[in-house]
This record gives structure tokens, C-alpha cells and sequence, in this order.
């Protein structure tokens, strides 16, 4: 079993998570919470679906992650200006302040991460493949 593909992705994603959840414990950032802040930063308005489906998460998940972002004070939702009955998602001023406090912690994370590959050029090697296992799968 500790040969097959599928198993060492599932322990890598563990070893990378468990790494992530220690590094921000102390700022009470989980990834799924860091995930959609990002996405906000990147793509302010979108609907929650859209977000959800970017980011591989089921609705049912996701609303409960938005909840916990908006009593935060780190993302609200808005009704959109053309269909009231779709939520736009935005990340607030204290959402980009707290980005921007985070940023250090998660070069360090980033940076550990990559020396436990062997350095930024087997980091970028991975992030490479991993990107055309995703990518393939979703033009099928």
C-alpha cells in the first residue's frame, strides 16, 4: 500500500495540512478558511457557489465556513444587485489587514514545505504535476 500513488498524494496532503494547522493554530486560521480569503482577495463578487466550486468544497461545508469568516468580520456576503436571491461573496478591510498579518506565516510555511522537498525547484517541479493530475481530470 505505501507504494501506491494515491496513498503517498493522501500522506503528503496530511504532512502538508498538519503542518499548515500548526503553523496558524495561534491566529485560528484554518486552510479552508485561508483558501477562501485568498480566493475573495483575487475575486471579489463572486457567488458562493462559485467559490465553493473553485475551491472543491460541497455547499453544505462551505456555508458554515462563511458564517465563520463573516462573524470575523473577515468576509461578508452581499445580495447581488441583479438577482437578490444570489449571494456575492466579498473579503472586508480587516479580511485584506488580517492577509496582510499572515503573509509571514505563510512564507515560512511555504518555505518549510519547500525545503522538506529539497528546495523551491523540486517545490516547483511538484506544484507542476500536481496541477496536470487536476488539469486533466477536469478537461475528461
Amino acid at each position: 500500500m505505501s507504494e501506491a500513488l494515491g496513498f503517498r498524494l493522501r500522506r503528503a496532503q496530511l504532512a502538508v495540512y498538519q503542518d499548515f494547522n500548526e503553523a496558524f493554530s495561534a491566529k485560528g486560521l484554518r486552510p479552508a478558511d485561508f483558501a477562501v480569503l485568498t480566493v475573495l482577495n483575487k475575486n471579489p463578487g463572486l457567488k458562493q457557489s462559485e467559490v465553493a466550486e473553485a475551491l472543491g468544497i460541497q455547499r453544505a461545508n462551505f456555508v458554515a465556513i462563511v458564517d465563520g469568516l463573516e462573524q470575523k468580520g473577515l468576509a461578508e456576503r452581499r445580495k447581488s444587485d441583479t438577482d437578490r436571491r444570489v449571494q456575492s461573496l466579498f473579503i472586508t478591510e480587516d479580511g485584506l489587514a488580517y492577509l496582510k498579518e499572515i503573509r509571514p506565516i505563510v512564507q515560512e510555511h511555504d518555505d518549510r514545505i519547500s525545503e522538506r522537498l529539497g528546495g523551491r525547484e523540486a517545490r516547483n517541479l511538484l506544484s507542476d504535476l500536481l496541477l496536470k493530475l487536476y488539469e486533466s481530470r477536469d478537461e475528461e
